[in-house]
C-alpha cells in the first residue's frame, strides 16, 4: 500500500538535496540501511510534507469507496483511515537503474465512515445504512511498480508512476461493526454481525478488495504529487 513512499525514501536517503533531514543517507542498493532509514522516516511522511505538496496519510480521508460484485452492492462514504504511520516494512527492493520496485508492508489499520450495503454477503442476505467501523490487524501488502522519467512542467526530468499492482493477505484478524443493519432490527442484525466476525477471512475477500485498492490509490496520488513537485535531479542517487 505504501510502495511509493518507500520508493521515495530509497531515492531521498541517497540524495544530497536536504529535502528530508530526518532521513539517514544510505549507499545505493544497501537494502539493510534503506530498510532501517525508510522505517524511521515513515511516521514523518505519513504526517504530511506540505512544503513538498505531500498530503497527510494518517489520517487518510477517502470520500468514496464502492463495489458491486458477487451479488453484494457496497458503498462507503466519508471514510477515515488511521494507523498507516505505524506500518512496519518487512522487505524492500529498489534499484534506480531499473524501473521495477517492490516492497512488503505490514499494517494494522482502522477505517470508519458511512456505509450502505445490500445483497448477499457470502451466504447471508444483508442490507443497511449507517455508520461503520472496520479494524484490520496485520494486513501484509506487497506492491510492485514501474517508475519512469518524464519532462515536468518546469522543463526538468521528473519521476512518474507509470503503473503498479498489489496483492495482500490479512494475517491476524478483522473486526466489523455496521450500525443499523436491517434498519436497526437486532433479531436480524446480530446473527449477521456474529457471522461476519466469526468468518472474517471470508468476509474480507468480499469486502476488502475495493477498500485496499482505494487506500493504495490515494497513497499513489499523494506520492505522484511529490514526484511532480521535485525534479528527478534533486532525487538522483550517486
Amino acid at each position: 500500500m505504501l510502495c511509493y513512499i518507500i520508493c521515495l525514501f530509497a531515492v531521498i536517503i541517497s540524495a544530497n538535496c536536504g529535502l528530508a533531514p530526518f532521513i539517514t543517507p544510505c549507499e545505493t542498493q544497501n537494502d539493510t540501511c534503506t530498510l532501517a532509514a525508510a522505517q524511521a522516516a515513515l511516521p514523518y511522511v505519513a504526517a504530511g510534507l506540505p512544503e513538498l505538496g505531500v498530503k497527510p496519510l494518517d489520517p487518510l480521508n477517502i470520500p468514496l469507496i464502492n463495489s458491486d460484485q458477487g451479488g453484494l452492492s457496497l458503498t462507503f462514504t466519508d471514510n477515515v483511515v488511521t494507523g498507516l504511520k505505524n506500518c512496519k516494512i518487512d522487505g524492500i527492493r529498489h534499484d534506480i537503474t531499473k524501473p521495477k520496485q517492490s516492497v512488503v508492508i505490514r499494517c494494522s489499520i482502522d477505517q470508519s465512515g458511512h456505509y450502505k450495503l445490500s445483497g448477499k454477503l457470502i451466504i447471508l442476505p444483508v442490507e443497511g445504512e449507517g455508520r461503520y467501523n472496520i479494524n484490520i490487524r496485520d494486513i501484509v501488502i506487497k506492491m510492485t511498480s514501474e517508475v519512469r522519467i518524464i519532462q515536468g512542467e518546469d522543463g526538468k526530468p521528473h519521476w512518474h508512476v507509470n503503473k503498479w499492482k498489489h496483492a495482500y493477505q490479512v494475517k491476524t484478524n478483522a473486526h466489523f461493526q455496521f450500525d443499523n443493519l436491517f434498519n436497526g432490527n437486532k433479531i436480524l442484525a446480530e446473527p449477521v454481525e456474529a457471522f461476519m466476525n466469526n468468518n472474517w477471512n471470508d468476509v474480507m475477500q468480499e469486502v476488502a478488495p475495493p477498500v485496499v485498492y482505494s487506500i493504495v490509490s490515494a497513497v499513489m496520488d499523494t506520492i505522484e504529487s511529490l514526484f511532480k513537485a521535485v525534479p528527478a535531479d534533486e532525487l538522483a542517487i550517486s
